[in-house]
């Protein structure tokens, strides 16, 4: 079935004004999307920013009524906006596909280190001899392109494994926690604040064949208080920061730490907070992104 989308250029301050009149109209979604290609990295908290630039996108069934939709908008518009003309707009018919096959075409095996490939769990294996992680991220973050997770298992992969403890601190998808598995360790913690991703991350365990009692999860507030030989920590400058001190007490004497999720003009701070219980030593970059590692001392 076609779809009637309308895409509005908007503000910060009148895209939720937007997203409620669409609704009104009947709209069956509404996304805002950026319009002018500007990042929005880490934000502050108890916000959600949006750009300068926002694109408002209300999907209708086929059978609305365009010129009956726009006149409702500008009509809502010029009661609420009595100075300001109708944003600009563009109203289009979408033909229906299979959205979901189009996310999945997206993606394709990443190879880290000599023997450590992230695949897919829809396309076939490049190298059958490898450790191969078989990934379905559903709704949780962490496929192995974003240079954050990509810096995290190029570090898994230079490392010895074998006998490890780890606790994989924001685990996501279990990515990191699945990779450090297949690479020798016997113990990984998979935590995070979000239940979605530790359902995703049992569940791409199992895909991995790897039992709930070598990547159990948890919330922040469950995780057993025994220390690890390594910790992973994929999340922001922000919580990294916070976290620190617990972070180390859960973090063994010599045991290594990597951190990311910390975008480059972050790294000095994140460092600072770090170094009363790590040798902080490596900041390895990528795409203004960058993974910090270090060893307790």
């Amino acid at each position: 079935m076609p779809w009637v989308q309308i895409t509005l250029s908007s503000t910060p301050e009148n895209s939720e004004f937007l997203e409620e009149m669409l609704l009104l109209c009947g709209a069956g979604a509404v996304s805002m999307l950026d319009g002018a290609d500007q990042p929005v990295f880490e934000p502050l908290k108890g916000t959600t920013p949006l750009w300068q630039d926002t694109q408002v996108m209300g999907l209708f069934e086929a059978d609305t009524d365009g010129d009956a939709l726009l006149d409702y908008l500008t009509s809502g518009w010029q009661d609420t906006f009595p100075d300001t003309n109708f944003p600009s707009h563009k109203l289009e018919i979408l033909e229906d596909k299979d959205w979901e096959r189009q996310w999945m075409d997206r993606f394709e095996p990443i190879q880290f280190g000599e023997r450590l490939w992230v695949c897919p769990s829809w396309k076939p294996i490049p190298d059958p001899t490898a450790a191969n992680l078989m990934l379905d991220p559903g709704l949780a973050f962490g496929t192995g392109s974003h240079p954050t997770t990509a810096l995290c298992l190029q570090w898994i992969a230079q490392q010895q494994w074998q006998g490890k403890t780890v606790i994989d601190y924001g685990c996501g998808s279990g990515i990191l926690a699945i990779a450090a598995v297949l690479m020798g360790a016997t113990h990984v913690a998979g935590v995070d604040n979000d239940t979605q991703a530790l359902t995703a991350t049992m569940d791409n365990a199992q895909r991995n064949g790897i039992s709930s009692n070598t990547i159990p999860v948890f919330l922040p507030e469950e995780i057993p208080h025994k220390a690890v030989d390594v910790m992973l920590a994929n999340i922001l400058a922000g919580p990294l920061i916070d976290m620190a001190a617990g972070l180390a007490k859960l973090t063994k004497p010599a045991g290594l730490i990597t951190l990311s999720g910390i975008l480059e003009h972050q790294a000095n701070a994140v460092i600072e907070a770090y170094e009363p219980w790590f040798d902080m030593h490596t900041v390895v970059s990528k795409d203004e992104w960058v993974r910090i590692d270090g060893q307790k001392r």
